[in-house]
């Protein structure tokens, strides 16, 4: 049954692993040079309020892959840039379309268009959440030999969309994590609350990046603002750096993963952006395979 995907809570843990486990097979057949062409006459809209390199590319791409129309649309393009409703939007917008990404800022305005739409709406990125880039990740990890389900993670710097979602994937999934943020910039409350009911995992949030990274199996970094916070300052992140210095801490050798954009020099240093155990590069290739996934889990009835 097609369905939406606002949030990761929208799926189950044997529905995230077999996203996972059909993203693995869609990657083996790109890399034959194949496609099933599962959404053939299909067209699906992307409606982006936020800028984007790797999410936009790769759903547009994967799109093409699995024999559908991708038809972008930026909001200042229209009606919505003069006022339409989130709601009455949806309603022609899914009279037109197979299914909506959408791309924007409040995680309600995903919520309501979700609410309203007749076709299945995909959450690529808002400020509270950003689920098709964590479900991409823990295919990554399950790629490295890492169990999805039985792992350490230590997300350092801001509690963003990206700590938001693993949060909810942790609580899912069951993995461990630990997130390392300065005082004032914790993963939302009422996240963390859900999470903290689910009880299925470990999740601590900490001061002390040294402690979250000790006993982790893949350390996890992102930009320390986010987009539309371009005037937050950094200087209170800069302990929670990953650098060769806080790597020595580590009990293990951890994978260390970034969604990209990097900014080196402030949240990560070059030397460990650009060192092997680093697999930032690895992620934002898997994003096509994902969003494949994730197309045909969403789209296909």
């Amino acid at each position: 049954m097609a369905k939406s995907l606002v949030s990761i809570s929208d799926l189950e843990k044997n529905e995230i692993k077999e996203i996972i486990r059909r993203a693995g097979e869609l990657k083996d057949l790109k890399k034959r040079e194949e496609s099933p062409k599962s959404l053939k006459g299909m067209s699906v809209g992307l409606l982006f309020e936020k800028q984007s390199t790797r999410t936009r590319i790769s759903f547009e791409s994967g799109l093409f892959d699995l024999g559908a129309q991708a038809i972008y649309m930026n909001p200042s393009d229209t009606q919505i840039g003069r006022g339409e409703t989130i709601a009455d939007t949806a309603k022609i917008l899914s009279s037109y379309l197979d299914g909506i990404i959408i791309r924007t800022y409040g995680q309600e305005k995903a919520l309501e268009l979700a609410e309203n739409s007749t076709v299945p709406v995909i959450n690529a990125l808002t400020d509270l959440e950003h689920p098709t880039q964590i479900i991409s990740d823990l295919f990554s990890v399950s790629e490295q030999g890492i169990d999805p389900e039985k792992f350490k993670l230590a997300f350092l710097g801001d509690g963003n969309n990206i700590a938001n979602s693993f949060v909810a994937a942790s609580a899912i999934m069951g993995f461990e994590l630990s997130v390392a943020v300065p005082p004032g910039n914790e993963p939302s409350p009422t996240i963390m609350g859900e999470a903290k009911e689910l009880g299925n995992s470990e999740i601590e949030v900490t001061c002390d990046p040294a402690a979250a990274v000790r006993d982790a199996d893949v350390i996890y970094t992102d930009v320390w603002v986010s987009m539309g916070e371009e005037g937050k300052g950094t200087k209170v992140f800069s302990p929670f750096q990953v650098n060769e210095r806080l790597l020595s801490s580590c009990h293990r050798k951890p994978l260390i993963m970034h969604c990209l954009p990097a900014h080196r020099g402030e949240e990560i240093t070059a030397e460990v952006m650009d060192s092997p155990r680093c697999i930032a590069f690895t992620q934002a290739e898997n994003k096509l395979h994902v969003g494949k996934a994730i197309l045909e889990f969403c789209l296909q009835p």
